[in-house]
């Protein structure tokens, strides 16, 4: 099961697209590019990366309208933006929009990396997966890998554990069916999205009280699946969660 984390490129230059993929690929991380600003923030929504490397001078979105566009949507994952503007109102500015560092073009690969590490690190508290989570009549205990419907052990196989913990640390979140195969699959297994239709229809049958209907493990037509966890459900104490806490790159343009 591959745990290294996933970050989104959004940048228009194909040659500093290429080697951002090719450096950060290189370090294991999961890479998922942009070629535009409109496409990045919609595979920003979508796959809810770790880290997003961002761009700042993009047609028909730029980097501080996508950023600016994410924090009011209460998207908590980083942003490094990544841009040849080096004036101090232009760091500001990207600062303000939401952007949590600011790196100038060019830059070198270690800097680079030492960035995104350090982003990594910062957010991993609010990235910690969930250890338990209780909705309905259900209980699931991810560390000790058991689960019940009311005081009946139900057994869960191992990827379905995944798939509920991954959608227990996002609750209310839409969990793409891409997103599901990569972090608990894996891409080399060659599983298919359907694949992930089959395993939700197991979990609704083992922890929903009415799996036709399912009130908690939800489909997002078009997108996914999610955990409702609700607020109300919250206040009817109906769900609870707990959680343990070298050659630089450059740019063949000024952007």
């Amino acid at each position: 099961m591959s745990t290294a984390p996933r970050i989104l490129v959004i940048e228009d230059e194909l040659p500093m697209r290429t080697a951002l993929l090719d450096c950060l690929s290189g370090e294991g991380y999961r890479v998922i590019v942009a070629a535009d600003g409109e496409s990045g923030f919609e595979k920003a929504l979508q796959e809810s990366p770790d880290l997003i490397l961002l761009d700042v001078m993009m047609p028909r979105l730029d980097g501080f309208a996508l950023c600016a566009e994410l924090r009011r949507g209460n998207r908590r994952m980083p942003v490094l933006m990544l841009t040849a503007k080096s004036r101090v109102e232009d760091r500001v500015r990207g600062l303000d929009c939401g952007a949590d560092d600011y790196l100038v073009k060019p830059f070198s690969r270690e800097e680079l990396l030492a960035r995104v590490r350090a982003l990594l690190r910062r957010s991993v508290g609010a990235l910690q997966p969930q250890q338990s989570v209780s909705f309905g009549a259900a209980r699931v205990d991810f560390r000790q890998q058991r689960a019940w419907l009311r005081d009946q052990e139900v057994r869960l196989t191992t990827r379905e554990f995944a798939m509920l913990q991954l959608m227990a640390s996002a609750p209310g979140e839409v969990i793409t069916r891409d997103r599901f195969l990569d972090a608990v699959w894996g891409y080399t297994a060659f599983p298919t999205t359907r694949t992930v239709d089959k395993h939700i229809v197991s979990l609704r049958n083992k922890l929903e009280e009415t799996p036709d209907e399912p009130r908690y493990i939800q489909t997002v037509f078009g997108s996914g699946y999610r955990l409702a966890l609700s607020q109300q459900a919250k206040e009817d104490g109906e769900v609870t969660t707990s959680s343990q806490p070298q050659p630089e790159i450059t740019s063949g343009s000024s952007t």
